[in-house]
């Protein structure tokens, strides 16, 4: 009898860490991405429209969020980022299709968008030199706190920051490919 409570007991606890991971998804994107996605410029037509992204089982203690989209296969011995986003407050679990547009006020109130490799604020979508497969890596990162910059930080410092303040984060991948 004590084996099989013991038993039930682990069966529980490990149930319950496995409901309670924090979870990045999209409703727009399934792996590759689309015209939709793509940057229009640089050589590439597409719409530039930022996924809908959404998370879950949020970190407790979490004050803000933020989420990045990093091209470690970008050919610059550094990656290419497309897109920063942060002071998300802690009650958004979502942001919707087009948040990235910066014309338009799709985004939560009070975040920041700021400068992606494109030299441009804002979704900065795929648009790899012709070649292989790239991989766009898509972090939701929960924060201890906001972060104390503005819309022209450069995207080393901004991760550099969210590295600090990072309770837990989710990644999905995009592939694009031209």
């Amino acid at each position: 009898m004590k084996r099989i409570c013991i038993s039930m007991i682990a069966m529980c606890c490990i149930t319950f860490a496995y409901a309670q991971t924090f979870t990045l998804k999209s409703k727009d994107i399934g792996g590759q991405a689309t015209n939709k996605e793509f940057f229009n410029g640089f050589g590439c037509t597409g719409e530039n429209v930022s996924p809908q992204l959404s998370w879950e089982n949020v970190p407790a203690g979490t004050q803000s969020f933020a989420v990045t989209i990093y091209d470690k296969d970008a050919p610059t011995g550094s990656g290419f980022w497309h897109w920063l986003i942060f002071n998300i407050p802690a009650n958004v679990t979502e942001l919707k299709t087009n948040a990235g547009d910066v014309t338009k006020s799709i985004a939560p109130a009070g975040v920041v968008q700021s400068i992606t490799d494109f030299g441009k604020f804002g979704y900065g979508g795929p648009c790899p030199p012709p070649g292989p497969i790239h991989e766009y890596l898509i972090t939701v990162y929960a924060l201890k706190s906001k972060l104390e910059l503005d819309k022209n930080t450069t995207p080393a410092i901004v991760g550099f920051n969210l590295n600090q303040l990072v309770l837990g984060k989710a990644s999905i991948v995009m592939y694009g490919k031209r």
